[in-house]
């Protein structure tokens, strides 16, 4: 081997190490789509979820629901069932969890992986009550099953049909959690952790108990109907990769990142009018996500930015929009949503002058700020 050709081959080896231990330490959510936000078709109607939604189906004939934006009759945050705004983006699914005769509706999702035995994940989601509930119930379940679950029923989803299916669905799991069940204003996050049996290849969120064992009260005096909840945000991440690993890289990210003091991220930058991440945005992201990975003790305030083209008032909103898509992407990528905080100035701050072009590129930009949690 000639001396060039061995360093050719030394720095590919040097770059797949490196390349392997970012992908270790980000935290990878091994859920796709996971705030609902990219759709085969903007939702016209109700119980369309599987037709409409990408990489989410349903495991019964339970007409679960999909909200987005881009919908006047499916939209966020005003729908049939009350109004809640979007929190992660402009999508979410909406679900009975309670209702009588023992109707049910599912959320199923397809693992990016198989989950490794005996390793311990974290799964987590947000939700939030509609306004419209008569019952709020005090459990979630959740059933991981090996292949992908399709019984004809709009009933319980009851362990006597899981038992029928084809393939392993022994890992189940109910989350209680007293803050969540009726809570119609907030988001709230539902988080759990569990050890994978390693024949995890799909997720099931729902409730299944039948409305005798499930544990509910009602939030209306003549409460007839049922318990419908939001649901946005799904994780299921591996714990080790989850909090606190230690990163090869810390003195370098260390000389980069500064605390409580306000960084300019080089790469994410938009063009006029616009709040779409760009590649080069998302590599310098997916850096941030290592050091907050390895350092939870801290926190992140994003702050959004425009150039002066336009009115006050329209800038405002796109510059907290520009702030929202890098906070929801750190979110898809595994960081707590309590950690993060953004908003936007409009055009009150620019870096350079606006009256030249290199300048104005340069104002419609991002910030951030680093803190440590009190």
């Amino acid at each position: 081997m000639n001396l060039s050709l061995y360093k050719c081959f030394r720095l590919c080896i040097n770059f797949a190490i490196v390349f392997a231990e970012i992908q270790f330490l980000m935290g990878q959510n091994l859920v796709k789509n996971p705030s609902f936000e990219h759709y085969k078709n903007c939702p016209k109607q109700l119980g369309n979820l599987k037709h409409d939604l990408i990489d989410w189906d349903t495991p019964t004939l339970g007409s679960t629901d999909y909200f987005h934006g881009c919908s006047q009759a499916m939209g966020t945050p005003k729908n049939f069932n009350g109004e809640q705004p979007a929190d992660f983006g402009e999508g979410y699914v909406g679900l009975y969890l309670y209702a009588p005769d023992d109707y049910r509706e599912y959320l199923q999702a397809h693992l990016t992986e198989t989950l490794r035995e005996g390793d311990k994940y974290v799964l987590s989601f947000y939700v939030s009550l509609a306004e419209r509930s008569d019952f709020a119930i005090k459990e979630f379940g959740v059933c991981f099953s090996e292949n992908p679950i399709e019984v004809e029923t709009r009933k319980v989803l009851s362990r006597r049909y899981l038992s029928k299916v084809s393939g392993d669905v022994s890992n189940y799991f109910e989350i209680k959690y007293s803050e969540y069940y009726s809570d119609n204003e907030t988001w709230v996050k539902v988080e759990k952790e569990f050890v994978a049996n390693g024949k995890e290849n799909f997720l099931i969120i729902g409730n299944f108990k039948d409305n005798k064992k499930t544990q509910n009260f009602k939030t209306k005096r003549k409460a007839k109907q049922g318990s419908y909840y939001y649901l946005d945000m799904v994780s299921v991440i591996p714990l080790k990769n989850h909090e606190g690993q230690p990163n090869p890289n810390d003195k370098v990210l260390d000389e980069n990142y500064t605390l409580n003091e306000t960084i300019t991220f080089k790469s994410v930058l938009f063009n006029f009018d616009e709040f779409t991440l760009s590649t080069q945005s998302i590599q310098e992201l997916d850096e941030m996500v290592i050091y907050l990975t390895s350092r939870p003790e801290l926190i992140i305030s994003i702050s959004g930015h425009t150039d002066n083209i336009g009115n006050k008032t329209y800038n405002l909103d796109l510059s907290r929009k520009r702030a929202k898509a890098v906070a929801v992407y750190l979110m898809q990528r595994g960081i707590d949503k309590k950690r993060i905080s953004y908003q936007g100035f409009g055009s009150s701050k620019p870096l350079e002058a606006n009256n030249t072009i290199a300048g104005r590129n340069k104002n419609r930009r991002v910030e951030f700020t680093l803190t440590k949690k009190f």
